[in-house]
């Protein structure tokens, strides 16, 4: 059981006040979320809004002894996630991932990172955007990874950190997914974790790898602060471009 409030700060109002109204949601249909208590906008206390939250009594692990269960939990989890009928609990309120990436594809920035080859990258996703609409529009966590999931005594309890999430192509929650779960655990990790969630799932995955390469985007010119170690940085960039290689290979490219 969680055993105290703890204060989640948010810079963004709107953004405090969807995960706040999210919160209150998935507590609703039991969901193993945090219990949001308060959401403060005021100024008063701290300069930004900030939500205070049930504590879980849980802890991140990246180096779980029976690593096959965790994986099978993770990823049934993440399918339960998108399974969720958005439409019935009235998330309309969320922002929509096709917008995100719509104006993500309209411009480049100034500089691209070409050590993570994103020139290449953004030519294949921009001559195909916007993808075809494959599947239903899901509730997507928007950064489901082993450092947002809560264990205890070999079973997950809790997920947190929601300000990321959206609405739209669940297949966009499982690339991020895959990438995290490669760098933390290796490939096979990734493969398991893939075919346990395609396993509990019926959605059409014939785009998974443009998502794959949506996601290899994410940390353009900016792993090095993501790693905050050269070590690890080196295993993170070996990874990415092991990822960005699979997909390429996957779309014959």
């Amino acid at each position: 059981m969680r055993q105290h409030g703890e204060v989640d700060r948010k810079l963004n109002p709107q953004i405090a006040t969807d995960e706040f109204k999210l919160l209150q949601i998935l507590e609703s249909v039991e969901f193993p979320t945090p219990k949001p208590y308060y959401l403060d906008q005021s100024g008063k206390i701290f300069p930004v809004p900030y939500l205070v939250i049930e504590y879980i009594e849980g802890e991140t692990e990246f180096s779980h002894f029976n690593l096959p269960d965790f994986i099978l939990q993770l990823a049934t989890q993440l399918s339960k996630i998108h399974k969720l009928d958005y439409a019935k609990l009235d998330l309309a309120f969320l922002p929509e991932q096709s917008k995100k990436y719509a104006d993500k594809f309209i411009e480049r920035p100034a500089k691209v990172d070409e050590s993570l080859a994103e020139g290449k990258i953004r030519d294949v996703l921009e001559a195909v955007w916007p993808l075809p609409q494959r599947n239903k529009t899901a509730l997507l966590h928007g950064d489901f990874w082993p450092g947002n999931i809560l264990w205890r005594d070999g079973k997950l309890v809790g997920i947190i950190d929601w300000e990321d999430a959206e609405l739209g192509d669940p297949l966009a929650d499982l690339a991020n997914t895959r990438l995290e779960i490669l760098w933390a655990f290796g490939v096979e990790a990734m493969h398991s974790f893939t075919q346990h969630y395609k396993s509990s799932s019926t959605i059409d995955f014939t785009n998974l790898p443009y998502w794959d390469l949506c996601a290899t985007l994410r940390p353009a010119s900016k792993i090095g602060e993501w790693a905050n170690d050269v070590i690890i940085e080196k295993k993170m960039r070996e990874g990415h471009k092991l990822f960005i290689t699979q997909a390429f290979d996957k779309l014959s490219l």
